[in-house]
C-alpha cells in the first residue's frame, strides 16, 4: 500500500469513513470490542467499516458508531458525512505501517475539528505565533498535569496554525515501549513519506507541524527521535504534550495551568459575572449535557466555590459536572466538595469520550494510562520530582494563597528545627521546576504571585500527613506569618497603610489559619501574630472576630510567662478593637495596665498608644476630662521625642474636644496644626482626616455651601486613599449640610447612598437610621411638617443615646426640641449637655429660641 494514500487531510488529503471511525476509536482509548460493545453491534461490523470492506454501511450502524464515540457537532457531522464516501480495498490494519497492532506502539493523531476551547484564547494565538512566526521556535513543549487541557490545547494551536503551514499538520501519538525507529517511521508516514529522507524531500523547505502527544510514556526515545527529526528535517517544527519537557536545547516549555476561577469576593455574583471566569463557563458547558436547566440563582454561589475547589482543572470539572444530572450544584459541593481528589473517570466513563473534551485525559487515550482518580494524576506528575524535591513540595503546601519567593525560603529553611528534615533546595531552582511540570501557578507582577495548583497543594498535604511532617510544617508556617506580621505592622500607619493592608490582605487566608493552628500549638506564638493583626482587623472591619482571639489568647495559661510588653500589646489591643464596636467600657482595666506595664518598659510608642487608645475609650464613656487629659499627655510626650505623626494624631483629637464644647475657633487652629503636622511627616490620610473634621467644623459654624465642598473634596481624597471607614461619617456631613441649606433634591441623593443597601451603607458601626434621621429630620422641618420632623428625630436621638459621639444625640435633641418645643425634650437636652460637657452653638441657641417663642 501506499502511504500516500493513508496520510491526514491536513497533509492535502481527504479522510474517509475507515479513517474517522479508527482515529476517534484510537483516540478514545477503545478496542474493537469495547466499541462494538458501546455501539451494541458486531466485532466484525466495526472491522469491516476500519477496513474499508464494508461499501455501503447502514446508516443506523453509522448513527450507533458515532454515539459510541461520544461525537457531537461538527465531528458528528463529519463522521456521518464521510458514510457516503467509503473507500474499498483497504489494506488490512496490521498491514498498514500507520498503525501499530501493539500498545506498545506509536500511532498517529487523526485530527478531527478544532475543539471548543474556554479560556485559551489567549494561549492559543501566543502559540500560534511562536510555531509561525519569524524566526519560528522549532520546538514547544506543553506541560502540566494529567487533564490541565494539554491535549485539547494542542489540537486548537494545531487547527490554527494550519494555514500557515503549506507542509501541512500532523500527529503523533506516543505509546508505552516506543522507540525511535517506531516514532521516526509514524512520523514520516503521516506526512506521506516512507522514511525519514523521504520526508525532507517531500516538504521541500516548506513549514510544516508535527503535534506528538503524551511524550512521557516514551521520554528518551521521543528525545532522540525529536532531535534526529530536527536536524534531517529542519522545516518541521514540532509542538509535544506531556507531563515534563523534552529537555532537549532550543525547546521553548509552554507551562499549561488550569482555567481562572472566581475569588471568594465573587461568591454572590450573577450569572453574567460568573460566567467571565474560564472554569465556570467550562462547568456550565458540559453540565448542560446531562440536564437541561442552567445552574439557577440558589445554586450561583456553590458553582462558584466549586470550580475554585476543583482549581480550575478541566479534567475535575468535567468530572464533577457529570454528576449533575443526579445532584444539584449545593449537593455536590455539600458532597464532594472536601473530597475533590477522589473523583473518578471510571475508567473513562465518567467523563466525555473524543476529542471535543476540554482535555480527553489519560482514560481516552490509551486503556494502558487509565487515571482512576484525580489523586492518580497528580501523584503521577508528583512522582517525576526528586525526594528532596518532593519534601519541599510538601512543606509549601502548607501556603493556602499566593506567596513570596521570600516567604517560600522562610518555610524552607529559616527558623527550622533540629528534627524537621534539611531542605537544602535554591527556591528559585525550586520554583522553576515545579513551574516546569505545570504544578506551579504564577499570576502577576508583585511579590505575592506564586501558588500550588489546588489539586496539587491538597494531594501534598495528604503526603506529609502520612509521612508524619505536618505538625512541624504548621509549626514552621505561623512562625513564618507572624514574622510577615511582625514585618509589616508598623506600616499600618502613615504613608503606607494602604500598601501594608494590601499585603495582609494577598496573605489573608494564611493568616487565619496560622493562628488557628498556632492558638493549640504554640500559643506564645499566636499571641504575638494576634497582636500585630489588631490595625489591619480594625481597618477590615473585623474587630469582633480580632478581640476575642485576643482575649481567648491571653487568657491561655501557657502564654501567662509570655514577655510582659507583648502582653501589653495584646491588652491594648483587645481596648482598640472593643472600641470599634461600642464596648470600650469593658476594657478600660485592660487599657489602663498596658499603659503601666508599656511606661514601666520604657516602650515610648507603647505609652503614646496606649494613651490614645485611653483617650478614646474615655470620650466613649463621657468621662471627657479624662479623655481631653490623655490627648494633652500624648501631645506632650510626642512633642518631647519629636514623634510629628502623633504629634498630629494629639491635635485632631484635640480639636474633637474643642468641636465638643462649642469652641470652634480652637478647633480651627488645632486642624490647621495637624493639617501642617501631617503634611510634614508626608501622612495624606491624616490630611484628609483633617479636612473631614474640617468640614464638620465649617458646617456647624452655618456656612454650608462651604462645608459642602469641602465634604465632598474630602469623600473624593477618601475613595483615592482606599480607606471607607470614614466614609459614611463624611457624607453625613454633606447630607446634613444639604439639607440644613434646603438643597433638598441633592440631600435625597445623599440619603439614598446612606440608606441600608445603598453604596456607604454598612461601612461604619453608627447605624444608618441615625444620621438618616437627622437628614430627614432636618428636611421635614424645613418644610414646617413638625410632627414628621419630631419622629424623625425621635429615631435619631434613640440611635445617638448609644453613639460615642454625644455631639449626634444633642443634635438630634435640639432638633426634637425645635419640632415640639416640649418641656421634657429641652429637660433631656439640658441633662446631656451637663453629663457631657457640650455646649449648645449659637445656630442651635437660635433654632430653640425660635421654637419657645412658637410654643
Amino acid at each position: 500500500m501506499n502511504p500516500e494514500d493513508d496520510h491526514s487531510r491536513w497533509s492535502g488529503g481527504q479522510l474517509g469513513l475507515p479513517d474517522l471511525l479508527r482515529g476517534h476509536r484510537l483516540a478514545a482509548g477503545l478496542t474493537q470490542a469495547d466499541l462494538a460493545g458501546r455501539a451494541g453491534i458486531g466485532v466484525r461490523t466495526v472491522r469491516d467499516v476500519e477496513r474499508g470492506r464494508s461499501s455501503r454501511p447502514q446508516r443506523t450502524t453509522v448513527e450507533l458508531l458515532a454515539t459510541a464515540l461520544g461525537l457531537a457537532g461538527a465531528a458528528r457531522s463529519t463522521f456521518v458525512a464521510a458514510a457516503r464516501h467509503v473507500p474499498t480495498s483497504r489494506c488490512p490494519e496490521s498491514e498498514s505501517p500507520l498503525h501499530g497492532g501493539r500498545d506498545g506502539m506509536a500511532r498517529p493523531i487523526v485530527l478531527p475539528p478544532a475543539p471548543e476551547l474556554i479560556g485559551r484564547e489567549r494561549d492559543v494565538a501566543e502559540l500560534v505565533g511562536m510555531l509561525t512566526g519569524e524566526p519560528a521556535v522549532r520546538l514547544v513543549s506543553l506541560v502540566g498535569l494529567a487533564g490541565v487541557g494539554k491535549t485539547a490545547l494542542a489540537l486548537s494551536v494545531a487547527h490554527a496554525a494550519a494555514e500557515h503551514l503549506p507542509g501541512g499538520v500532523a500527529g503523533v501519538l506516543t505509546g508505552e515501549g516506543t522507540d525511535v525507529a517506531e516514532l521516526l517511521a509514524t512520523a514520516a508516514a503521516v506526512f506521506g513519506a516512507a522514511r525519514l529522507p523521504e520526508l525532507a524531500t517531500r516538504l521541500a523547505g516548506q513549514p510544516a507541524l508535527l503535534l506528538v502527544d503524551a511524550v512521557e510514556r516514551a521520554p528518551g526515545p521521543v528525545a532522540e527521535a525529536l532531535h534526529q527529526l530536527a536536524t534531517t528535517v529542519p522545516s518541521l517544527g514540532v509542538l509535544v504534550t506531556g507531563r515534563h519537557p523534552v529537555g532537549l536545547r532550543g525547546e521553548r516549555v509552554r507551562p499549561v495551568a488550569p482555567l481562572d476561577t472566581p475569588p471568594p469576593d465573587r461568591d454572590e455574583a450573577g450569572p453574567a459575572a460568573l460566567a467571565r471566569y474560564p472554569a465556570v463557563a467550562l462547568f456550565t458547558a458540559r453540565l448542560a449535557l446531562v440536564r437541561p436547566n442552567p445552574p439557577t440563582v440558589e445554586e450561583l454561589p456553590a458553582l462558584a466555590r466549586l470550580v475554585r475547589r476543583l482549581g480550575g482543572l478541566p479534567l475535575a470539572i468535567e468530572l464533577m459536572a457529570a454528576r449533575g444530572h443526579l445532584l444539584d450544584l449545593n449537593e455536590l459541593l455539600d458532597r464532594y466538595g472536601d473530597r475533590v481528589l477522589d473523583l473518578a473517570t471510571a475508567s473513562g466513563a465518567a467523563a466525555r469520550p473524543g476529542w471535543n473534551a476540554a482535555d480527553p485525559g489519560p482514560a481516552q487515550r490509551s486503556p494502558a494510562a487509565v487515571v482512576e482518580t484525580l489523586r492518580d494524576a497528580v501523584a503521577t506528575s508528583y512522582l517525576l520530582l526528586a525526594p528532596q524535591e518532593r519534601a519541599a513540595l510538601r512543606r509549601l503546601a502548607i501556603f493556602g494563597n499566593r506567596w513570596s519567593i521570600k516567604l517560600a525560603e522562610e518555610m524552607l529553611g529559616v527558623g527550622a528545627e533540629p528534627a524537621d528534615p534539611v531542605l537544602v533546595v535554591d527556591p528559585v531552582v525550586l520554583l522553576d521546576r515545579l513551574r516546569e511540570l505545570g504544578l506551579l501557578s504564577i499570576r502577576g507582577v508583585g511579590s505575592f504571585r506564586f501558588r500550588l495548583v489546588d489539586a496539587v497543594r491538597e494531594f501534598a498535604v495528604e503526603q506529609a500527613a502520612g509521612a508524619g511532617e505536618l505538625t512541624l510544617a504548621r509549626r514552621q508556617h505561623a512562625r513564618v506569618m507572624a514574622r510577615l506580621v511582625a514585618e509589616t505592622a508598623p506600616y499600618l500607619v502613615g504613608a503606607d497603610l494602604t500598601t501594608a493592608v494590601h499585603r495582609l490582605d494577598d496573605v489573608g487566608g494564611d493568616i487565619s489559619s496560622a493562628l488557628a493552628h498556632a492558638a493549640v500549638d504554640e500559643p506564645v506564638t499566636a499571641l504575638g501574630l494576634a497582636a500585630g493583626l489588631v490595625r489591619w482587623w480594625r481597618f477590615r472591619g473585623r474587630d469582633v472576630a480580632g478581640r476575642q482571639w485576643l482575649r481567648r489568647l491571653l487568657a491561655d495559661p501557657r502564654t501567662a510567662d509570655a514577655a510582659p510588653v507583648l502582653r501589653a500589646w495584646a491588652l491594648l489591643g483587645v481596648a482598640r478593637l472593643a472600641a470599634e464596636h461600642g464596648a470600650g467600657a469593658e476594657e478600660l482595666p485592660a487599657a489602663r495596665a498596658a499603659l503601666a506595664a508599656l511606661q514601666s518598659a520604657g516602650d515610648v510608642a507603647g505609652e503614646l498608644e496606649a494613651r490614645t487608645v485611653l483617650g478614646r475609650l474615655f470620650t466613649g464613656t463621657g468621662d471627657h476630662d479624662e479623655a481631653r487629659g490623655q490627648a494633652e499627655a500624648v501631645l506632650a510626650l510626642a512633642t518631647r521625642h519629636g514623634r510629628i505623626r502623633d504629634m498630629t494624631v494629639a491635635q485632631s483629637n484635640l480639636a474633637w474636644h474643642g468641636i465638643r464644647v462649642g469652641d470652634l475657633a480652637t478647633a480651627r487652629r488645632r486642624l490647621a496644626a495637624a493639617d501642617r503636622l501631617a503634611a510634614q511627616c508626608g501622612e495624606r490620610r491624616l490630611r484628609v482626616l483633617a479636612m473631614a473634621n474640617l468640614a464638620e467644623v465649617t458646617r456647624l459654624e452655618g456656612r454650608y455651601d462651604s462645608a459642602v465642598d469641602q465634604g465632598r473634596r474630602t469623600l473624593a481624597a477618601l475613595m483615592a486613599l482606599g480607606d471607607p471607614g470614614h466614609h459614611r461619617r463624611v457624607l453625613g456631613t454633606v447630607g446634613l449640610a444639604l439639607a440644613q441649606d434646603d438643597r433638598v433634591t441633592e440631600a435625597a441623593e445623599v440619603l439614598a447612598e446612606l440608606r441600608p443597601g445603598g453604596p456607604a451603607a454598612g461601612l461604619s458601626w453608627m447605624p444608618a437610621d441615625g444620621i438618616c434621621g437627622l437628614i430627614e429630620g432636618t428636611l421635614a422641618l424645613r418644610r414646617g411638617d413638625r410632627e414628621l420632623a419630631a419622629e424623625w428625630f425621635a429615631v435619631a436621638a434613640k440611635v445617638g443615646a448609644n453613639s460615642q459621639d454625644r455631639r449626634d444625640l444633642v443634635e438630634a435633641l435640639v432638633g426634637l426640641a425645635a419640632s415640639t418645643a416640649e418641656p421634657a425634650v429641652l429637660d433631656r437636652l439640658d441633662a446631656v449637655c451637663k453629663v457631657s460637657g457640650i455646649r449648645l452653638l449659637p445656630p442651635e441657641v437660635a433654632a430653640l429660641a425660635a421654637a419657645t417663642r412658637r410654643a
